[in-house]
C-alpha cells in the first residue's frame, strides 16, 4: 500500500517553510489558544505574519473564554479540543474575526452564531485522516485478535490451552460508515490486510468497494463496524439497540468517529449479553469518561482517549494548516474553500 497513492494531502506543503509572501501584512493581531501548548512551527508561521499568541489552563469555561478573549482583545480564537464557543461567548468577543478549529470537527463551535456576527470558521481538514485510519484498523486487529484477552492471561500466569483458536481478520468483511477522508483511509488498509469492505453510501461509488445503499440491509452483511461520519442531528443514535442486533451475532463495533453517533446505552447492553464480541472506542458521550462509567468495566470493550488523530505528524500537519488558515484570514489571502465551515 503506496502511502503517496492512497493519502495526499497538498496541505502539508506549509510544513516545509515558515517565509510569507511580500504581499501579506505584518499588521499585528493576537490569538487566544484553548491550550497550554502549540506546535512551534505553528507559532513561528503566526509570528512571522505579526500574530501574538496567547495560551489558557484548563478547565477552559464560556467565563473563562469571554474574560481571556476580553483581556487579549483577540482576533482568532483557536479552538484546540472541544470547547464552548458558545453565541454568549461570540457576543461577549465583538474584536473576533475567526474561530480557528486545530482540527475537523466542530463540536461546541455555534457555527450560527458565528455566521450572524460574520465571525468566520476555519477547520484543517483530512490532516490526521491517515492517523485515525490507522488506529481505527488496529482495534479492529486487536478485537478481532483478542490480544486484550490474552494480555490478561498471561499476566494472571495462565498460558492458553492448544485448543485455543483466535480468529482471521481477513475473513471479516468491515462495513464503513461515512467515506470521507478517514473512511476512504480505513477502507483501504482494511482491503490491504485481507478483510472485504462494504460501504454504506446511498449515492455514487467508493473507489471499487462493494457499496450498499440502505443502512438496514448494510448491517446484517458486516461482522466489523467502522464508523467515521461527523455527529449531526441525523447520525446522532445512528446506530441504536434496532441497529445492533441487526449486525451478526459475535461482531466488533469501532467507533472513532463520535461517541454519540452511537447509542451509549444499547452498545453496553449489547456488549453485556454478548451480542457484539467488542466495540473498540476512541469517543465517548462524556469525555473524560469516568473511571466508574460501564463502558470501563466492560471487559470486551477496548478504551482509548480520543487519540486516535493524535501522532507526531497529524498533530504537525494539523497545527501547520491551522496556523496557515490563520495567516490567510488574517492576511486578507483568505483560507481555501474547503477549511471553511462558517
Amino acid at each position: 500500500l503506496s502511502p503517496s497513492s492512497t493519502f495526499k494531502f497538498k496541505e502539508t506543503a506549509s510544513i516545509a517553510s515558515t517565509e510569507l509572501p511580500d504581499h501579506m501584512s505584518q499588521a499585528p493581531f493576537h490569538v487566544l489558544v484553548t491550550a497550554a501548548h502549540w506546535a512551534p512551527e505553528a507559532q513561528a508561521l503566526v509570528h512571522a505574519a505579526g500574530g501574538q499568541i496567547h495560551f489558557m489552563a484548563e478547565p477552559i469555561t464560556e467565563d473563562h473564554l469571554i474574560a481571556q478573549l476580553q483581556q487579549t482583545g483577540a482576533q482568532v480564537l483557536l479552538v484546540r479540543g472541544i470547547k464552548p464557543v458558545s453565541e454568549r461567548v461570540l457576543q461577549a468577543a465583538p474584536a473576533l474575526r475567526l474561530v480557528a478549529k486545530n482540527g475537523a470537527g466542530v463540536d461546541g463551535i455555534d457555527l450560527d452564531a458565528a455566521r450572524a456576527r460574520g465571525v468566520a470558521v476555519a477547520v484543517a481538514p483530512g490532516a490526521n485522516a491517515r492517523a485515525v485510519a490507522e488506529h481505527a484498523v488496529a482495534l479492529m486487529l486487536a478485537l478481532t485478535r483478542q490480544l486484550p484477552l490474552l494480555d490478561r492471561m498471561v499476566r494472571a500466569g495462565q498460558w492458553a490451552p492448544s485448543t485455543w483458536q483466535g480468529r482471521d481478520f481477513r475473513d471479516a468483511t468491515v462495513g464503513i460508515i461515512g467515506y470521507g477522508a478517514i473512511g476512504k483511509g480505513t477502507a483501504q488498509l482494511a482491503a490491504a490486510l485481507g478483510a472485504r469492505v462494504l460501504v454504506l453510501r446511498p449515492h455514487g461509488q467508493a473507489d471499487g468497494f462493494a457499496t450498499e445503499p440502505d443502512l438496514h440491509q448494510f448491517l446484517p452483511q458486516v461482522n466489523i463496524l467502522s464508523l467515521h461520519c461527523p455527529l449531526t442531528e441525523s447520525t446522532r443514535s445512528l446506530i441504536g439497540a434496532r441497529e445492533l442486533a441487526l449486525l451478526p451475532q459475535g461482531s466488533i463495533l469501532i467507533n472513532t468517529a463520535r461517541g454519540p453517533v452511537v447509542n451509549e446505552a444499547a452498545l453496553i447492553n449489547a456488549l453485556q449479553t454478548g451480542h457484539l464480541e467488542g466495540a473498540g472506542l476512541d469517543t465517548f458521550d462524556t469525555e473524560p469518561l469516568p473511571a466508574s462509567h460501564p463502558l470501563a468495566q466492560l471487559p470486551n470493550a477496548l478504551l482509548t482517549p480520543h487519540v486516535a488523530g493524535v501522532t507526531q505528524g497529524a498533530s504537525l500537519r494539523v497545527s501547520t494548516i491551522t496556523a496557515q488558515n490563520i495567516v490567510d484570514h488574517l492576511t486578507g489571502a483568505g483560507a481555501p474553500a474547503q477549511h471553511r465551515v462558517a
